[in-house]
Parts: C-alpha cells; sequence; structure tokens
C-alpha cells in the first residue's frame, strides 16, 4: 500500500473519530438543556432518614418527584417522613437493612407495589468509622464493605431488571472524596468507598445500552450534623473533635442543602460523574498529578492525628465523644445543620 493510499485511510478515520466525538458532544449538550423531568417520578433514597439522604429527598420532592426511603430505624424513617409529607411530598418509607439482600428485595417490591415502579435509584446510605488503623478491626472494614459496596449492589440489582425492560432509569451512587484518596483515620472507610466508585464507573459503562444511567458522586465534607451518629475509637472525644470542626467549618466543607441540589442537577443532566466542593476537586486533582506526595502530605498531617489509646478498638458514637472542643463554637454550623436534619434523635 502506498503512502498516498496510506495517508487517506488516516485521514477518513481522524474524520470518522471526529465525527463520532461531535455527535457524542451534541447528545451531551442536548441532555443537558433538555435535563431528566422528575415530575410524577419515584425516587428511592437508600439512608434516607437522616443528614445528606433526608436533604436529597427534601431537594427531590421539591421537583415534583414521589419519594421512597429507607433506613435501619423505624423512629428516624418516621420523623423523615412526617417532615416530608408536611413539605407536600407523597412518600413511602420501608425499614430496611441494605446489607441484607432478602430486605432489600422486599423493600423494593413494596415501593414497586405502591408507585408502580422505581425511576431513579440514589444509594447513599453509609457508616463512617473514625480511628487510627491501629484500633480498626477486621469486623469494621467488613462493615463498611457491607454497606458502601454490597449494599448498593443489592439495590442495584434489584431495581435492575424493571429499568432494563424500559430501556430507562437513573443510578446516583454517592461516595465520597474519600473514595478518591484515601485519608488516614478513615481507612474501612476509604477503602470500601473506592470499592463503590469502581462499581459505579463500571456500570455506567456496562448500562449504556440499557438506557440506564449511572452517576458516580464524590462531596468532600458536608454540614450535614453527621458527626453525631458516627462511629470513633481510640482517643474517641479527640478523634470526634478534629473531624466535627473540619465538617463544620465552611472554609473546609459546603451545606447539604447546596451538595443535595448539585446532586439533583447532576442526576437531571445525566453526568458521569460529580465532585462536590472546590476543595475536594482540588484535592483530587492534585492527588491525580503528584499521587507520591499526596501520600507523604497525608503521611505528614497523620502525625497530628490522635494516636492510638483511650477505648481501644470499642466504638462511641460521636453524640457520646463530646468535650471541650465538640461541641464548641467551632462547630456551631454542624450543631445546626443536626437539628434540622434528623441527626439528634428528637
Amino acid at each position: 500500500m502506498g503512502d498516498g493510499m496510506k495517508k487517506k485511510q488516516k485521514d477518513k478515520l481522524m474524520l470518522a473519530l471526529a465525527g463520532a466525538g461531535a455527535l457524542l458532544a451534541t447528545r451531551a449538550v442536548v441532555r443537558r438543556l433538555t435535563g431528566y423531568d422528575l415530575r410524577g417520578k419515584t425516587v428511592l433514597i437508600t439512608g434516607g432518614s437522616r443528614g445528606l439522604g433526608l436533604v436529597m429527598a427534601r431537594e427531590f420532592a421539591s421537583e415534583g418527584a414521589q419519594l421512597a426511603i429507607c433506613a435501619r430505624d423505624a423512629e428516624e424513617l418516621g420523623r423523615a417522613r412526617l417532615d416530608l409529607i408536611r413539605r407536600g411530598a407523597k412518600v413511602i418509607a420501608v425499614q430496611c437493612d441494605i446489607t441484607d439482600r432478602k430486605q432489600v428485595g422486599e423493600m423494593v417490591r413494596v415501593v414497586e407495589e405502591g408507585f408502580g415502579r422505581i425511576d431513579v435509584l440514589v444509594n447513599n446510605a453509609g457508616v463512617i468509622e473514625v480511628g487510627p488503623m491501629e484500633v480498626m478491626t477486621l469486623e469494621d472494614y467488613e462493615e463498611a464493605m457491607k454497606t458502601h459496596f454490597w449494599g448498593p449492589l443489592h439495590t442495584i440489582l434489584a431495581v435492575l431488571p424493571e429499568m432494563r425492560k424500559r430501556k430507562d432509569g437513573r443510578i446516583v451512587n454517592i461516595s465520597s472524596i474519600g473514595g478518591k484518596i484515601s485519608v488516614p483515620h478513615l481507612l474501612p472507610y476509604s477503602a470500601s468507598k473506592f470499592a463503590l466508585v469502581g462499581l459505579s464507573e463500571g456500570l455506567r459503562a456496562e448500562l449504556k445500552k440499557d438506557g440506564v444511567v449511572v452517576t458516580t458522586v464524590c462531596p468532600g465534607l458536608m454540614r450535614t450534623g453527621s458527626p453525631r451518629n458516627a462511629t470513633f475509637k481510640g482517643q474517641h472525644r479527640a478523634e470526634y473533635a478534629w473531624f466535627s470542626i473540619s465538617d463544620s467549618l465552611p472554609v473546609t466543607s459546603m451545606s447539604a442543602e447546596r451538595a443535595a441540589r448539585q446532586i439533583v442537577e447532576a442526576c437531571k443532566r445525566g453526568d458521569a460523574e460529580v465532585i462536590l466542593s472546590i476543595q475536594a476537586k482540588a484535592a483530587i486533582l492534585f492527588h491525580g498529578i503528584f499521587p507520591g506526595l499526596t501520600a507523604d502530605l497525608l503521611g505528614f498531617v497523620n502525625k497530628f492525628l490522635p494516636a492510638p489509646g483511650g477505648i481501644g478498638t470499642e466504638s462511641a458514637k460521636g453524640k457520646d465523644s463530646e468535650s471541650e472542643m465538640s461541641p464548641s463554637w467551632l462547630t456551631t454550623l454542624s450543631e445546626q445543620a443536626a437539628e434540622r436534619n434528623n441527626e439528634t434523635g428528637e
């Protein structure tokens, strides 16, 4: 084959690739402009009884969606259901432990019987275990993986048959910046969130042919009020202090309401990935360019975090780990969020 013929074939290939790229770009623009109409759609949110899950439920309701929320605690669910009903939402609340596949199947059946179908699944349920790796047990890793990987997989597999049949559906997986950068004193959490990112990104590619759109969300620190219900080990009061203060300061965190709005908009647009907060975007970009330096910097930060000791491998909730530092004026915004978002148990 002559050089001229090779050049012509190369030019044709480049034109074909450019055309395909332009087509995909046009489709993306159209999708962003038209969006996904949530009016009358059924949105199932796991871990929807408090924190970010509840705030997202309010935001989806404001878009005209009908809601199904699930969580393990029946009293929390009851309070969340009333909160949403008062805002004019149509709600089904189902007690369910997503780590149990049978319970997930039953929950999805109840929702489909009540609303007819599930259009959007938001995998939000999570657990947070804070402490140095010396006090983390195998059970901590297992619990994190069950909640952040197996639980979402159970719900996805339960809703997918009907979504595939309709050639339509949305799945939003709430991971974390901890699923992009492994953070000291959050090792089980980070490892399991990495697993969820991998699952979510692969699912988007696999399900495109079926008309099901998957969005991966990686928030940074948010003011949801969740530290009160997180688990702390080792020097639990010191661990709670640094974690709750970081979670509350405007410089390091974003409001749950702003995060929820961005997540709902990303769902409507069908975005592949959303990283919430400028700080999180900057950290992930820096890590992508300088992974070794990021690890070294985090190792330096780790020297200033609480050492092992205290209650060791035992666990204490944040609300049972208070000290002079937390709650304080430094955690005011987080405490206010806890009151708004059903994190206080009242």
